[in-house]
């Protein structure tokens, strides 16, 4: 089969395309087909070194993949080869085939295409379990989402509609602000031309937001946190930007707001009914044409560092996933 695999840490271009031997499963375990693989930030972290998961070499990058089950190790019952899936792995993804744990993969709602599919899963995922669990969301609050035009960003924007929630998304160019209007956004900030902390005012009376939802990092998280509300709960998803941000923590006093993590791998398997709840009411919103994921661009394997690098150069809306031709 053909895998993309990284041999030393570097940059995507560093990668190479190789032929491996078949996977084989062991007790437990389930060999996929894949057909496709998103896409993620975490991806262009991993092959740095960046991550906080370091694989030995050589390894594929890729953490979500959806395939079809080809084979399976002794004491497997919950899938039959045959079945189409869609697999949370961490990273193997960039490859023809994946081996994972059984306990890893769920089946694809009927109809859904193979790149939607793997394009769904960490993203609204991640989305979810921020709004609902770790800020315990409200109908009627209001929702700030940074980087929303982003695969996570405007899977939060969708929920947090969904949700009953004032959306006001904000990102770096009226572009990407459109898409996000698509996709459940109230109001709009173009961080790039307007300055945050007095936009949030001016759209919400100097009252501020309940929820931010942040996957950026860097300078504009702390402009975030002085838009909250009075108890208002700021939601730490990620570092797109490359910053950690340095927080005052004397805004959390002032405001009575909470700092809350959102580490959904670690949620994933700690949790792992929680998990299985919420993917539930995620495919069931799916399903009723709530969510709608946004695929902008597709790649065949032997272009994963364009895909990356396009990732890494904030070039990318919504998702972008790579396709396979396994059989």
């Amino acid at each position: 089969m053909k895998a993309v695999l990284c041999k030393s840490w570097g940059l995507p271009d560093s990668l190479v395309i190789e032929d491996i031997a078949d996977l084989e499963p062991g007790e437990g375990e389930v060999v996929v087909a894949v057909k496709a693989c998103g896409v993620n930030f975490p991806d262009t972290l991993i092959v740095q070194g960046k991550y906080q998961f370091k694989p030995d070499f050589p390894f594929s990058p890729g953490g979500e993949v959806a395939g079809v089950v080809t084979s399976i190790g002794q004491g497997v019952n919950n899938v039959r080869v045959g079945d189409p899936v869609i697999a949370f792995i961490g990273w193997g993804g960039f490859a023809e085939q994946v081996r994972c744990v059984a306990k890893q993969v769920m089946p694809i709602p009927a109809g859904t295409p193979f790149p939607l599919a793997a394009s769904f899963v960490l993203a609204y995922g991640t989305s979810h379990h921020a709004l609902k669990d770790r800020a315990q969301l409200q109908p009627g609050e209001t929702l700030l989402v940074l980087g929303a035009a982003g695969g996570v960003g405007l899977a939060a924007c969708e929920i947090g509609k969904a949700m009953g929630a004032r959306v006001i998304a904000a990102a770096s160019s009226d572009d990407k602000l459109a898409v996000c209007k698509q996709h459940g956004a109230d109001e709009v900030i173009n961080y790039a031309t307007e300055d945050l902390r007095d936009r949030v005012n001016a759209l919400t009376n100097k009252r501020g937001v309940d929820v931010v939802y942040d996957p950026v990092g860097g300078t504009y998280s702390e402009a975030a946190i002085r838009s909250l509300a009075w108890k208002g709960r700021h939601l730490v998803v990620g570092f797109a930007a490359g910053d950690i941000a340095k927080i005052p923590l004397n805004l959390a006093l002032l405001k009575g707001a909470s700092i809350v993590g959102v580490f959904w791998g670690s949620f994933v398997k700690n949790e792992p009914a929680a998990f299985a709840q919420n993917m539930q009411e995620l495919f069931a919103l799916l399903m009723a044409d709530k969510l709608k994921p946004l695929i902008s661009a597709t790649y065949p394997l032997e272009q994963a560092a364009t895909a990356l690098n396009d990732m890494m150069q904030r070039k990318v809306v919504g998702k972008i996933v790579l396709v396979t031709s396994s059989p």
